[in-house]
């Protein structure tokens, strides 16, 4: 004899019916006249970031130390404050020194820090 209370009865697997009604085909007329197609020549303008600043060190052969102050709003209180970024920037004749105003371009990296060249010196620091 078999314990009725092991065995579980399954429940009846439901039948779904899948009602896929499929519109007729209507007949589309093409048209077979194209115009010529024409080349289109897009400009892309590649974006240049220059950034101007104070030169902090020049101690590395051909490579400057340029700071790049900016002034920020803050965001709660509306005080507006200076923030910096030092960036080395690529010297190749080792014409620049400290106290200098340079303009610098962003460039294909250089080394592992240096991606940067500079463009023009805006003005010559004092030096005494």
């Amino acid at each position: 004899m078999e314990d009725k209370a092991k065995t579980t009865k399954k429940a009846p697997a439901k039948k779904v019916e899948a009602v896929t009604k499929k519109a007729p085909a209507k007949k589309v007329e093409a048209v077979t006249k194209k115009a010529p197609a024409k080349k289109v020549e897009a400009v892309t303008k590649k974006i240049e970031r220059t950034v101007t600043g104070k030169v902090v060190s020049s101690k590395m052969d051909k490579t400057i130390t340029v700071l790049v102050e900016r002034k920020v709003k803050h965001p709660l209180y509306g005080k507006y404050i200076n923030q910096s970024n030092k960036f080395h920037a690529h010297d190749e004749k080792n014409e620049i020194n400290e106290g200098d105003i340079v303009q610098i371009t962003e460039h294909k990296p250089i080394s592992k820090s240096k991606s940067w060249v500079v463009t023009k010196v805006v003005s010559k620091g004092q030096q005494g």
